[in-house]
């Protein structure tokens, strides 16, 4: 039977176990939160963004979750600067054109501040004559800061980024910092 282990992971943590080739680091990884033997990282998460990563031993199941070709859902709220208008919006959805190419179409949508927000330390930068708005957005590619990018491209840089859902996995009830083993 396979495991799967949704874990909430916390701002400033890498998503792998060990910090290999920076000796002396003091960079913070998976294994201060998860001691479970033989389950791996299903994707990533990158060291500045929160929220949902998922953990299998199966690596069968780790390349559905994974792998772009498969095109599983990612559902991200990104709190960005300013209050992005229609048009903007309308661009996130139809594909942005990056560096390596355009983007699929994304799922995008304006949302109040999430309820279950926990607090990030650090804050994020607070400038009193700049608004900040919340977006969710649900890709289904994963590239490389692919939310940063999209956002920034069209003049909203991504303060803070929250991975909510992978496929029908979700962080509701997952405190962060915290993990809970699912089923399949």
């Amino acid at each position: 039977m396979s495991r799967v282990i949704l874990f909430n992971k916390p701002f400033d943590v890498l998503s792998q176990f060990t910090d290999r080739g920076t000796e002396g680091s003091t960079r913070r990884t998976l294994s201060e939160f998860i001691d479970v033997p033989g389950v791996y990282a299903a994707g990533r998460l990158d060291r500045d963004s929160e929220g949902l990563l998922l953990l299998t031993d199966d690596g069968k199941l780790q390349n559905r979750i994974a792998n772009p070709k498969n095109k599983m859902s990612k559902c991200y709220w990104a709190q960005v600067e300013g209050i992005p208008s229609d048009e903007a919006l309308e661009t996130l959805r139809s594909g942005v054109k990056l560096k390596d190419g355009m983007t699929r179409p994304a799922k995008v949508e304006r949302m109040e501040e999430p309820a279950i927000l926990w607090d990030r330390t650090p804050p994020i930068r607070f400038r009193k004559n700049v608004p900040d708005s919340w977006i969710k957005l649900t890709l289904t590619e994963g590239r490389n800061r692919q939310v940063r990018r999209m956002t920034a491209a069209v003049g909203h840089p991504t303060l803070r980024l929250i991975r909510y859902r992978v496929g029908t996995w979700t962080i509701d009830g997952i405190e962060n910092g915290q993990w809970v083993e699912a089923s399949v």
